[in-house]
């Protein structure tokens, strides 16, 4: 394969591909359609001119596209570089070109990550679609996350502190193994040997507790035998040692009781947060995460998409941003990052859809100024035992007065003490505080306070935010607003789409960076799956309804 991406496709080629599919297909459609998507010249900086020419950067772009839109392993991909007619076609080569092996599509992805290149696949295909008018700035785009697992096997505590210190013990023996010979304790060879996973660990707790004990003390060993003079000094910068620091300090505890040190698990509540524990050897940027009752270990990814209506405006729905991050971050936390990237490719939104993960009173108030983008989406209801108790005294029971400071409860009483600040999530608030002294003889208190210490409290928001606030709660049980809302239900489907297509659900590479960048290579796919969907004149599927809810049970 050694012309470049922007090559004719040769006569031959071209004459079989049509003779072997006359209906054409995605790959010759996008060929035909797009033209050569990606120059070997955006790749230039991130590819050496000395010695042999190599590969085409612009094609094994495209290959490892195609490759996510089938699905397919490096190696079945290089396969279909080499013996497919309709892929040649796409790549422009001739039907005898030998292709190359498949080890080349990891080192390719390599040199995109070395050179910050993540992003230029997907950048280059909007770019020519704004070209050709199928994406423009404006409209409505939508934006939802999904879970995504880490391609590591998920342990318990005791197991993964074992592999912990046995995946250390063989990169130390690949690093240096005539140092390791001469200290390490000879029981440590059976020990360690295999994986933790490939032996049944002791039942008993006692046993469990010991075993955890001794692969203590074994990491502690080890630790201090690699920062002794006599090691050598490269030795401490081998990520694994790094990992084995890390873990140690998180999972285990020291302590000195009558002269005698005793190792010991660290309690949960002496453990470090989720965003910061790492939770395998092998993949140190996975993290472990609960939402609605389901925990992951690795990431999550968020996509948006335009979503205007087709028949409309005339352009299919694409992906127009692709985000990827531990599974420890909030949602709210991205929407900044999906804005200014949008930005940069001249591809706001004037009208983003978003679910309440997303929506916060702060992003209500500044998108539409700062960067001219209306979120739509709900807020969370306020959820205090009053507001939910509808027979007792809620937020909106009071009356505040933001000029004098001070909060009016229902019978009358005004407020004493009034605190700005922010809350346990970081964000403005303000306390109001009712002095104890008006409110214990009070005869409506059990409607208002369960405290019998202290008056009632409120926390609100600053005042441009509690008023927005308010006003979006009420707007958002009005029929009008769901019917404006209901187009964010279709970021679903793509979330389907990605997963059943791609295999999303799961990363195929260790790392966050490695991860984010299949993650492009698979908004780039799909986004060719649905343009050739829409050449080829396919409407969207409707919302399915199962049998279930299908039946008519008024007759």
């Amino acid at each position: 394969m050694g012309r470049g991406s922007g090559a004719e496709v040769p006569q031959v080629t071209r004459q079989v591909a049509l003779a072997a599919f006359p209906k054409g297909c995605l790959a010759m459609r996008v060929r035909d359609e797009l033209g050569p998507l990606f120059d070997d010249e955006v790749f230039r900086s991130a590819f050496g001119v000395r010695g042999r020419p190599g590969v085409s950067p612009g094609q094994l772009a495209l290959v490892c596209v195609l490759q996510f839109a089938e699905n397919l392993t490096d190696r079945q991909a290089a396969h279909a570089a080499r013996a497919r007619i309709d892929w040649k076609y796409l790549l422009g080569v001739e039907l005898s070109d030998p292709g190359f092996d498949f080890t080349v599509l990891t080192g390719f992805r390599d040199r995109l990550l070395a050179h910050g290149m993540e992003e230029t696949v997907l950048d280059l295909l909007l770019r020519r679609l704004v070209e050709l008018v199928l994406v423009a700035p404006g409209g409505r785009q939508r934006t939802d996350s999904t879970h995504v697992l880490s391609a590591v096997r998920d342990l318990n505590r005791l197991e993964f502190v074992g592999e912990t210190l046995r995946a250390i013990l063989e990169a130390i023996a690949v690093a240096a193994p005539a140092w390791l010979r001469t200290w390490m304790d000879p029981s440590w060879q059976q020990r360690y040997r295999a994986r933790v996973d490939a032996y049944r660990l002791p039942g008993a707790q006692d046993e469990r507790d010991e075993l955890a004990r001794q692969i203590a003390t074994d990491g502690y060993r080890l630790l201090e035998t690699v920062f002794t003079p006599a090691a050598p000094g490269w030795l401490r910068e081998v990520p694994a040692v790094v990992v084995l620091r890390t873990v140690w300090l998180q999972q285990f505890g020291r302590t000195v009781t009558d002269g005698i040190e005793e190792v010991a698990w660290r309690d949960k509540e002496d453990c470090p947060p989720s965003r910061a524990r790492v939770t395998s050897p092998y993949d140190v940027d996975s993290r472990y995460a609960v939402k609605r009752g389901s925990g992951w270990n690795g990431y999550k990814v968020h996509l948006s998409e335009t979503c205007d209506d087709p028949a409309e405006v005339g352009r299919p729905h694409v992906i127009t941003h692709v985000i990827t991050t531990d599974a420890t971050v909030h949602d709210a936390a991205v929407v900044e990052q999906i804005h200014d990237r949008l930005d940069d490719r001249g591809l706001l939104p004037s009208e983003h859809l978003l679910d309440s993960g997303y929506v916060s009173a702060e992003l209500l108030l500044t998108s539409p100024v700062e960067r001219g983008v209306e979120v739509v989406g709900p807020v969370r209801p306020n959820s205090t035992r009053q507001a939910v108790q509808a027979a007792r005294y809620g937020k909106t029971s009071f009356s505040v007065d933001w000029d004098a400071r001070q909060a009016t409860c229902p019978n009358g009483a005004n407020s004493r003490y009034w605190t700005e600040g922010y809350d346990h999530s970081g964000r403005l608030a303000v306390r109001i505080r009712f002095a104890t002294q008006t409110c214990a003889p009070c005869p409506a208190r059990d409607q208002c306070t369960r405290s019998t210490r202290y008056g009632r409290q409120l926390t609100v928001r600053p005042q441009d935010q509690d008023i927005l606030l308010e006003r979006v709660r009420a707007e958002q049980n009005t029929e009008e607003w769901r019917a404006r809302y209901a187009a964010r239900a279709g970021v679903e489907g793509t979330i389907h789409q990605a997963v059943a297509t791609t295999g999303a659900r799961r990363t195929r590479y260790t790392s966050l960076a490695k991860t984010r960048l299949a993650h492009i290579f698979m908004a780039t796919a799909i986004n060719l799956i649905r343009l050739d969907a829409w050449w080829n004149g396919t409407a969207l599927a409707p919302t399915r309804t199962s049998h279930l809810a299908a039946l008519d049970l008024a007759a």
